[in-house]
């Protein structure tokens, strides 16, 4: 993950982690937002194109935050 302090935690998710976040929210991959391969701030999770990312962002007012993207070229 890039280590600027603007920037949130990125995670890869495992592909059961992936799985039930898709069912839970009833969405498909193609649904989810787009982070592209080569984005800086995944470059360290040796990530491939379907993988799906959580990105936790802090609130003050809601604590954190989750987020998801779908990895694509």
């Amino acid at each position: 993950m890039a280590s600027h302090v603007l920037v949130p935690e990125h995670k890869k998710m495992a592909k059961e982690e992936a799985e039930k976040i898709l069912l839970k929210y009833n969405i498909s991959r193609k649904q989810l937002p787009r982070v592209k391969i080569n984005d800086a701030a995944i470059e360290n999770l040796q990530c491939e194109i379907g993988d799906v990312i959580e990105i936790t962002r802090k609130s003050e007012i809601y604590g954190d935050i989750k987020f998801y993207r779908v990895v694509t070229k």
